[in-house]
């Protein structure tokens, strides 16, 4: 027996709660209550171990007894401690020899009827720090092998619902717009305001016609008031960023990322307008976080602490301007965080107080809402032991062409690269697990802080079903969302490669 230990499941309320294991799905689980484990203020914690008696695909299902619970898979686990939303399942493929590494534990040999029966891979990874680095240019068209032909069409994504992108939809905290990248292209990858994602939208209680303040103080000498005409008097270029919701996913089409242009001024020149007193070794920012309505998603809280080093070796900055023009509303106006490189999550709206703190500084709510998205271990109680929220290195394809070629037919996959803080030598692309990942036959990485772009000529022999997953050639280069088949897309093929 394998045993799947420390399964944490985290709640935002108590509710009577049990698992189940079954493999294959061959009837109803048999539950065993769970007793919550750790309890704060914005998640009930419920921990316990689940064992394997056999090789072979099984889902772990948590129930709460006032809801039904909706399939959903997740990645295996073993020997880690991970932290999920309720509720939600897990199916896995025991292999007789494991390691204790999330990445490598989920390489197993699955076969394409398997992971297709488990729908969507899911969430999480551990992100590591970076540093500026300027990337090395690779020109290419991508158009090799297509001269001369006429595109057919594009080819769909299955596995993902079909939802309304670049729509907004909702308020408050729970108001989101999906960004189609299916558009995407090398000449245009910067993202126009009105398209540009939306994770949480403008509370109706914010008032835009009242002058605009942030009060930076905490543990310093003495505290300053900057206003937004200060600000906006500092603002210079700050450059073409991507910002990356921390839980986008499959079920959102991965439309919770965009890049856009911005402008502002760096966090280190704010800071610098106070001293600092001895133990003020952090920065807490804080935004507007009051609504009219509760939210049915959501956690209330705009804050998130940082290191004085991370902040400025991240060239974190205050936008004020997005694509040339003001924020809007719902982007943070008149003022936000930007964290290059960081989740989204990090990067505070409507910034009204700039504080520093000590050592002894406890994590904020938002910290602990998302602790299991920024793949913290558990969700720690204290600042310092909090992760930095780096994005790592992530690949998947955005649209697949269908052409039609001196009579044959051809498929051109395009695909964006981001994350990281290091060049990527060789990027690979798979079509299946019972295939070998090959390179990508055109890659052109872009400065640090955008997406770049690739495009791989595809010829599919037969009809059927296809499992895209690409990888980064490289063990040192830190890709775990990459190695758990996170970005992974499939895609069904009516037609082969071939003569039309």
């Amino acid at each position: 027996m394998r045993p799947v230990r420390s399964v944490t499941y985290v709640s935002s309320r108590s509710f009577p709660l049990s698992y189940g294991l079954t493999p294959q799905l061959r009837g109803p689980p048999r539950h065993v209550n769970l007793v919550p484990t750790c309890q704060s203020s914005a998640a009930v914690h419920y921990t316990d171990a689940a064992t394997a008696t056999a090789t072979g695909l099984y889902y772990i299902g948590v129930k709460d007894h006032s809801r039904c619970a909706r399939d959903r898979p997740i990645r295996r686990h073993r020997s880690v401690s991970t932290t999920f939303r309720l509720p939600e399942f897990a199916s896995f493929r025991e292999k007789p020899s494991l390691t204790n590494h999330m990445g490598a534990a989920f390489k197993s040999s699955l076969t394409r009827r398997e992971i297709l029966r488990g729908a969507a891979i899911a969430s999480g990874a551990l992100l590591t720090g970076f540093e500026n680095l300027v990337w090395p240019q690779v020109p290419s068209s991508g158009q090799e092998g297509f001269s001369g032909g006429r595109q057919l069409g594009v080819v769909k994504f299955t596995g993902e619902p079909r939802i309304e992108m670049d729509t907004v939809i909702g308020q408050e905290l729970d108001r989101r717009l999906l960004t189609d990248l299916s558009t995407l292209t090398p000449e245009d990858p910067i993202i126009p305001t009105n398209n540009f994602y939306i994770r949480t939208g403008v509370s109706k209680l914010l008032e835009d016609k009242k002058p605009w303040t942030i009060r930076v103080g905490g543990l310093v000498e003495k505290p300053v008031t900057i206003t937004q005409e200060r600000l906006e008097g500092l603002a210079k270029p700050a450059g073409t960023h991507l910002m990356e919701c921390a839980g986008n996913s499959r079920n959102a089409q991965f439309g919770l990322m965009s890049v856009a242009d911005w402008t502002g001024v760096p966090m280190a020149q704010v800071l610098e307008s106070v001293k600092a007193a001895p133990p003020g070794k952090r920065v807490l920012v804080s935004g507007f976080d009051s609504y009219k309505s509760e939210s049915v998603s959501s956690i209330p809280g705009a804050s998130w602490i940082f290191t004085r080093e991370e902040l400025r070796s991240t060239g974190a900055f205050l936008a004020t301007r997005m694509n040339g023009e003001a924020l809007t509303r719902d982007h943070g106006a008149p003022v936000r965080l930007l964290v290059p490189g960081w989740y989204g999550c990090t990067c505070i709206k409507w910034v009204d107080e700039i504080s520093l703190v000590d050592e002894n500084a406890e994590v904020t709510s938002q910290m602990q809402e998302y602790a299991g998205r920024t793949h913290q271990q558990g969700i720690p109680k204290w600042a310092r032991e909090f992760r930095p929220a780096f994005i790592e290195h992530a690949a998947m394809p955005v649209r697949i062409e269908k052409w039609l070629v001196d009579g044959d037919i051809k498929y051109r996959v395009v695909g964006i690269l981001w994350g990281g803080a290091q060049p990527v030598n060789v990027l690979e692309v798979r079509f299946n697990p019972e295939e070998d990942y090959v390179r990508v036959e055109n890659l052109h990485q872009t400065a640090f802080g955008s997406w770049s772009f690739w495009t791989h000529t595809w010829v599919p022999k037969e009809k059927g079903m296809y499992l895209i997953r690409l990888r980064v050639k490289d063990p040192v280069v830190p890709q775990k969302r990459l190695d758990a088949g996170y970005y992974l897309r499939s895609v069904e093929i009516t037609e082969p490669a071939g003569k039309a």
